[in-house]
């Protein structure tokens, strides 16, 4: 999958809740499209990774520190 079929993916999900919503007022979106992708994407890369927090941050971009963090928020620790 490429970085472009990634996107036409959270544009497809995003019309659907567009459309789910039935005339409700949207709120909060950043932050819901966020938490929807993050916790699986560190799921999935820390899977990848063998565990390897190390490696997955890597793999990530980002800082094992931040890692940490994050895998924290999600209770994936």
């Amino acid at each position: 999958m490429s970085q472009h079929d990634l996107g036409r993916c959270v544009i497809n999900a995003l019309e659907q809740y567009f459309r789910d919503l039935d005339g409700e007022k949207p709120a909060a979106i950043y932050d819901m499209v966020l938490k929807s992708v993050e916790k699986p994407m560190l799921e999935v890369v820390l899977a990848k990774a063998g565990t390897n927090q190390t490696l997955a941050a890597e793999m990530l971009g980002i800082n094992r520190n931040t890692l940490r963090k994050k895998l924290t928020e999600h209770q994936l620790l």
